[in-house]
């Protein structure tokens, strides 16, 4: 039973000691045996591995010592209980699942917002850092500094935006944080590991600013806090990747669904509740689906069940399944939304288990004998590609036939992975059954979908909110311009537009959009024609009928009379120059106008 311990306590006891981590390592060992680990025994090495295995539950004994020089060997310290008052209960009317996917495909009981102001929707993602040492026996540690509890900014590589070319490996970027930014003199190592000495040092190549890396997720949540002070907003939009470096700290069917984990409950705390906070923010829901991280990462059986059980005891944390709906009205303003929660993680679960071990979710190197059978979920590494490819098929085709069915104004999917990926299920949504919006994450950055990319879905408007700060971003932070390292979305929907602002760290607004329902249209500021009959027809190119809508006033919404010919400007409705006959956007006057 001591196995998975002998090997370990044995070194600790001899040469662990003189080890440079042996201080952070076994610092609990006072607490658990009265001793120094300097003084410790072989003996109250076991004791320690079996209360507190330093690097977690696979170091752990499995028995107490015989003897230890401060008995009972057998006793461990133990911390207050954060979960011992949380039972799952029914929610809106919804019992608790017996399993986590028992709802899948499920519309969440429907939500109303009254009144007649600015309606505002906060979307963020990529949010939830290392939580820092949970429990005894289970800690999410990177770096130096990071067993306090959390959140601590995941440390990972960074690129060159214009390049795309690798400008900091992972492990330079932990020496960053570990070292707190100490700069590198003459050669230095390239660790390119997951640990970090506290002699390495972080190279200028990195880009690392401590004031902003190390606390990302912090600054967008004192952003949003703040933000919400004057939006207040009615709810959030969560695309994952809620909890790093591999989700909830344990195993899918290890608990219950019926009962929620002291892990769970001190993650959620710290990472969670305690940072999302304030009057405005307070009780608003968060409509949420699991990012690739949630799952594992480079895992598959994490404890990601327990996400959907919180469902069951906060109130605001909604994942009711993988894949699901939420149905908003706004009864005072005479519109509604439909949202698709969908899960999008087949992208990083490949059907080679050895293709990029360090994040293929189906890892071949990292998953080992485990299973999630028992729950539903990926029976093991060989089956777990399939089970994904089934979970996306099953998920694709459930919001094809939502969206078919669909008669609110406005139809907005949610999910994790980043604009750009199945492009032409995304179009044919978009083209075939009116999908308005697509929000994702994923990529470490905040990124509005631009003109020519959005033709490959048919011009489906998309962004990317993958600059929550749970880790480190794409490229570094700037404060000299535009900087759209970290930070959040802020909607502003009504019944005939929806304006969106990027808002970074700094809460700066760093980008304005607006699109109309089923058009596709975006624009700085407001387009011209605001109704959705209007742009219906805009589409049909019955430039009549818009005029019928608008009144004389308007006759001119999207014509060439208005436009100067052979100019372009992304704002405009159609184009009136030689490219857009390529591109399909010609105002229906361009002939007469301009050629």
């Amino acid at each position: 039973q001591n196995q998975a311990c002998k090997e370990v306590a044995t070194w600790a006891a001899t040469s662990g000691k003189a080890d440079p981590e042996a201080p952070l390592w076994y610092k609990k060992m006072k607490r658990i045996s009265g001793l120094e680990f300097a003084e410790a025994s072989q003996d109250d090495f076991q004791r320690l591995y079996f209360c507190a295995p330093p690097g977690g539950k696979k170091f752990k004994c499995g028995m107490p010592p015989c003897r230890c020089t401060n008995p009972p060997c057998h006793v461990c310290a133990k911390k207050e209980s954060v979960a011992s008052k949380m039972k799952p209960k029914v929610t809106r009317g919804v019992m608790p699942p017996k399993t986590p996917f028992e709802y899948n495909g499920m519309e969440w009981p429907k939500m109303t917002i009254k009144g007649t102001g600015e309606m505002h929707i906060f979307a963020v993602g990529d949010w939830g850092g290392l939580a820092g040492e949970i429990t005894d026996s289970a800690m999410i540690i990177q770096y130096l500094g990071g067993e306090r509890p959390g959140p601590h900014t995941m440390g990972r590589y960074r690129i060159d935006e214009k390049t795309r070319e690798g400008i900091c490996l992972s492990g330079e970027m932990i020496n960053c944080m570990g070292t707190k930014g100490k700069k590198c003199t003459g050669d230095y190592d390239k660790l390119g590991a997951s640990l970090v000495s506290p002699t390495k040092c972080c190279p200028h190549g990195c880009g690392y600013t401590p004031e902003v890396d190390v606390r990302a997720q912090t600054l967008v949540a004192k952003q949003m806090e703040a933000r919400a002070k004057t939006s207040k907003p009615d709810y959030i939009l969560n695309v994952g990747d809620n909890f790093y470096w591999g989700g909830i700290d344990g195993k899918c069917g290890e608990t219950p669904m019926s009962t929620i984990s002291e892990v769970t409950a001190t993650q959620f705390k710290w990472i969670f509740e305690n940072m999302y906070s304030g009057p405005a923010l307070d009780g608003k829901p968060w409509l949420s689906v699991l990012g690739n991280h949630d799952w594992g990462g480079r895992t598959f059986f994490s404890a990601w069940d327990q996400q959907i059980a919180y469902t069951w005891v906060s109130d605001r944390w909604i994942l009711p399944a993988v894949y699901w709906m939420q149905h908003v009205e706004y009864p005072d303003l005479d519109f509604s939304v439909d949202f698709y929660m969908t899960d999008s993680n087949i992208v990083d679960a490949h059907a080679d288990p050895g293709q990029d071990p360090a994040s293929n979710i189906c890892s071949g190197e990292f998953n080992g004998d485990e299973s999630c059978s028992s729950v539903g979920g990926p029976p093991d590494r060989k089956g777990c590609h399939s089970w994904f490819q089934k979970l996306w098929d099953e998920g694709a085709e459930w919001v094809t036939e939502k969206l078919k069915k669909s008669t609110s104004d406005w139809q907005i999917l949610v999910t994790h992975f980043p604009c750009g990926h199945e492009e032409p299920f995304y179009k044919k949504l978009h083209e075939d059954h009116g999908l308005d919006l697509l929000v994702t994450g994923h990529t470490h950055k905040q990124q509005w979908w631009e003109e020519g990319e959005r033709k490959r879905m048919g011009g489906l408007p998309c962004f990317i909110t993958g600059g929550g700060g749970g880790i480190v971003s794409e490229s570094p932070p700037d404060r000299t311009s535009h900087d759209t390292a970290y930070g959040f979305y802020d909607l502003i929907i009504s019944k005939n537009i929806i304006n969106i602002e990027s808002i970074n760290w700094e809460g700066k607004t760093v980008g304005k959009w607006s699109i109309k329902p089923d058009s596709g249209v975006t624009s700085e500021a407001d387009a011209l024609a605001n109704s959705h009959d209007s742009i219906s027809a805009l589409r049909r190119g019955d430039l009549t009928e818009i005029q019928n809508q608008a009144g004389s006033s308007k006759a001119s919404v999207g014509s060439c009379k208005v436009y100067p010919c052979g100019t372009y400007a992304s704002d405009r409705m159609c184009q009136c120059n030689d490219k857009c006959s390529k591109y399909a956007n010609c105002c229906t006057d361009y002939a007469e106008q301009c050629t």
